[in-house]
Order: structure tokens, then C-alpha cells, then sequence
């Protein structure tokens, strides 16, 4: 009997997934809860648009399915900064010009399962939801569409279902699981402005927009078709408070005064009592695994705040990260050829054990990263430190890489990201300290000097 892997979550990362296995010859079934995406309009409200960087591509290099999609990526070079008065500032995320990539999540969601069912050991049943798991035997009974139940058994079951995960569930029920799940203060809410007149971009496409307003802020993300996708997060209380259409119209005048003509009063009223508002949590927890027969990646394993726009580069990451260890316990194989049990379990403890740091480090640094974006983006300590960092990394790239670049455009583990930017920190600071002392000493002996020049001047006019 072939070797089988049940996946549980065709969304992004599963469907990545069921590539990385199928590249093992083993047999992949993919089972998703919702229905296929390729049949169905996107959910109002669910996030549109996401932002890829290079983990995610990376990640998809790997199975070769990377390069048909940053044909229809739309790179952004930077934050562009709105302020009240409608003036705009442009802050590029790299000195060397790399880009993050806003990416349509239904499109590279379809793309992705139509690239796992070319593999002829994939297999992708969508509207069937779990209901029962037995980890130690591999039974799984699902319940489809016609409300029929559907019986499962695999060698290794994958959870990539999100952050409700019935499959981290079913680990906890037999594992040690330290698990930690925190709701944040603040909701969203998606909001649409389309394009001009003419049918153009109306404002940047290859910046994400910020208006940082301290305690909250709104974003906006641009789609190939050159709408733009906007996101307003604030606290729970604000959305409490905004009860009619004149409050919410005031609100996005005298906050947004730029964003109100672009998108519509009427549509922008209409859009946000429409769209659900969504909550913000995250997730750290390990193990990652039980025994040989479940792991778990993506969200259930890990879910964070969108604010470092790792979501999906993390969940893809993990899939790369995972398949790299298989590759070191049982080779480079795509025979099909099953592991050992034992082996097999090896191999996805390893995986918790190198993967837990990192993700709980990134979840971390997504969360710090909503204070940088509301805040400190206006803070001009922030900004020279920015210019700073910049020019260091261009006179010594392997010593000074800004924080950003660490996470966003390199592979670098997220907890070496933090380590080595908090070293990096001290030294800034350190050199920052010095140099304010060398220069307020510099400043004293000016002074000094020209006192004493004045002194010589003042004794040579009292002896004429």
C-alpha cells in the first residue's frame, strides 16, 4: 500500500502542502470545509489581499510554482505615509530597492490547487469538515456536502485548518500542549475604493498606505485590477461608538479626509456597516506534532496579526522548513517509498523543535510591528534611525541589516532575526551615545576656543 498523507485545510498553506507531499510520491488527499474557491464569489470581509515576500517565494520555488505567480503580483517598494493634511511621505522598506508583493488570496489560492491536482496522487475534496479524529490509528471521519459521513485512514495527518484547528484540538487531547491564545483590543473592518474615472490607479500601487492615527490606523493594499483594498484597525470601543451613517461619514472626514472622495461617502458608509468586523488573535503553542502520525503547520500552529505581513510567509516557510527535514532523515526521494514509524516521528519532532522559536518569535515581532505602523512611522527619532540603519547596511551589509529586511527579505530564522537585532540595537545605541558625546565635546572646545580668542582679543584692545 502506497504511503498516505491526509491534509486537513485546502487553503493557502494546505495546498501548498499537498504539492510538497505529491513531490514525495506519496498519496495526498486534501480535504477543505468550505467549498471550492474557483466556483465561489470571496467572502465580503475576509482578507482580499495579502503581502508576499520572499519566505513565501522562496518557499514556492522550491516546487517550482513561484514564477507563473509574481507574473501577477503588484510590488509595493514601501510604506507611503498619509497625514491629515493630505500630504504624503514615501518610506522605502529597503535601501537596495527590494519590494514586498500584494498578492489576490483567492487567486493564489486557486492557483495552488489547480497545481496540486496536476500531480496524479492528489486528490482535493472540498465542503467535507471533520468531526472525528482517532491520532493513533490515523481514522478520520469527515462529514460531506449531503451531510453523509466519509471514512479516512492515512499514515500522516496534516492539520493545516486554521486557527480553530481541529487537528491541534485532537493533538492536545493526547499531548503535554502548552498553548496560549490572546485575543487583542482592536478589530477590523475592509473597506473597497475603486479606480478612477479613467479606469487608473488612484493613489500609488507600489506603496502600502498607511494613516497612522497613534491608536489605531487604516491600510491599503493594491489589487492588479487597480482597486485598492483598505483596512481599518482600531479598537473595539471605536466600533462600538460609530452607531449611524453621520457618525461613521464624521469619523472618516475629520480622520480620513483624503480617503472620503476616493472611495465615496455613500459606498464607504455603505461598505463599512456591510462587511463584518473581524477580530485580531494569536496563537503560540508546541508541541507541533504527535508521535509519527499528525503535524500541524500554518495557522493552526501559529497564528499571528497581520501587521508583519508574515502570515502566509510563515505558513509557506513552515512547509519548506518541514520538507527540509524530511529531506534529511529519508532523502531527496519521490519513490513513494513509506518511512518508518519511528523515523517518521523523529523527523516531526525535530520539526517542532526548530520551528516553535522562530514562530513564537514572529508572532511577537507581528504584534510590536502594529506600534511601529500606527506610531512611530510619524516619530522623526524613528525616521533618522531608519536613514541610519540604511546607510550602515550599505557600507556594512553583513554586520548592520535593518530589521525589516531580516524578516522580509531574507530566510534568516525569526529568532535569529530578533537576536541579531537586538545586538544590533545595543551596538546603535552605544555608537548613537558616543557620537552625541564626541559632538557635544566638539561643540565645548569651539566654544572654548572662540571664548579664548575673544578673551585674547578683548586683553590686545585694552593695551592700544
Amino acid at each position: 500500500m502506497p504511503f498516505s498523507v491526509c491534509i486537513v485545510g485546502g487553503g493557502l498553506v494546505g495546498a501548498l502542502e499537498a504539492i510538497y507531499m505529491a513531490k514525495r510520491g506519496w498519496d495526498v488527499h486534501v480535504y477543505e470545509s468550505r467549498g471550492d474557491p474557483r466556483s465561489e464569489v470571496v467572502t465580503e470581509g475576509r482578507s482580499i489581499n495579502l503581502a508576499m515576500s520572499h519566505r513565501a517565494i522562496t518557499a514556492m520555488e522550491k516546487v517550482g510554482v513561484s514564477e507563473e505567480v509574481m507574473r501577477w503580483v503588484v510590488p509595493m517598494k514601501g510604506r507611503m505615509i498619509h497625514s491629515l493634511d493630505g500630504s504624503t511621505a514615501s518610506q522605502p522598506y529597503s535601501i537596495r530597492g527590494e519590494c514586498i508583493n500584494s498578492v489576490e488570496r483567492k487567486r493564489l489560492n486557486e492557483f495552488l490547487l489547480a497545481e496540486a491536482e496536476k500531480h496524479p496522487n492528489v486528490k482535493v475534496y472540498f465542503q467535507h469538515r471533520l468531526s472525528e479524529a482517532n491520532l493513533d490509528s490515523g481514522h478520520l471521519v469527515f462529514e460531506g456536502p449531503d451531510k453523509r459521513t466519509v471514512d479516512v485512514n492515512a499514515d500522516l495527518i496534516v492539520g493545516a485548518d486554521g486557527v480553530y484547528s481541529l487537528v491541534r484540538s485532537n493533538v492536545m487531547k493526547r499531548v503535554r500542549m502548552d498553548f496560549q491564545q490572546t485575543y487583542i483590543d482592536h478589530g477590523y473592518v475592509e473597506l473597497h475604493m475603486e479606480p478612477s474615472s479613467d479606469g487608473n490607479w488612484q493613489m500609488d500601487p507600489n506603496h502600502l498606505h498607511i494613516w497612522p492615527k497613534h491608536s489605531y490606523m487604516m491600510i491599503a493594499l493594491p489589487n492588479p485590477d487597480k482597486t485598492f483594498t483598505l483596512t481599518l484597525f482600531m479598537p473595539w470601543d471605536n466600533f462600538e461608538n460609530l452607531k449611524t451613517e453621520e457618525q461613521v461619514l464624521d469619523f472618516f472626514k475629520r480622520e480620513f479626509p483624503d480617503v472620503v472622495p476616493k472611495v465615496g461617502a455613500e459606498q464607504l458608509v455603505k461598505t463599512f456597516f456591510r462587511n463584518p468586523k473581524g477580530s485580531l488573535v494569536h496563537i503560540k503553542c508546541k508541541p507541533y506534532n504527535y508521535k509519527h502520525r499528525a503535524v500541524f503547520i500554518g495557522d493552526a500552529a501559529h497564528a499571528m496579526v497581520p501587521f508583519y505581513g508574515q502570515g502566509m510567509n510563515c505558513g509557506f516557510e513552515d512547509c519548506r522548513v518541514l520538507h527540509e527535514i524530511l529531506d534529511k532523515h529519508f532523502g531527496i526521494d519521490s519513490s513513494g517509498k513509506p518511512p518508518s514509524p519511528d523515523e517518521l516521528a523523529n523527523a516531526l519532532s525535530e520539526y517542532s523543535k526548530i520551528r516553535y522559536p522562530d514562530v513564537t518569535t514572529i508572532v511577537d515581532l507581528a504584534m510590536y510591528n502594529y506600534g511601529e505602523m500606527r506610531h512611530l512611522v510619524t516619530d522623526w527619532r524613528y525616521f533618522i534611525r531608519k536613514k541610519v540603519e540604511g546607510w550602515l547596511h550599505l557600507l556594512v551589509p553583513r554586520t548592520v541589516i535593518p530589521l525589516y529586511s531580516m524578516v522580509s527579505f531574507s530566510s534568516i530564522p525569526y529568532s535569529e532575526v530578533m537576536q541579531r537585532w537586538q545586538n544590533q540595537t545595543a551596538w546603535l545605541e552605544r555608537t548613537a551615545e558616543v557620537a552625541i558625546l564626541g559632538t557635544a565635546v566638539t561643540a565645548l572646545t569651539v566654544t572654548l576656543r572662540i571664548l579664548n580668542t575673544k578673551v585674547a582679543v578683548s586683553k590686545l584692545l585694552s593695551l592700544q
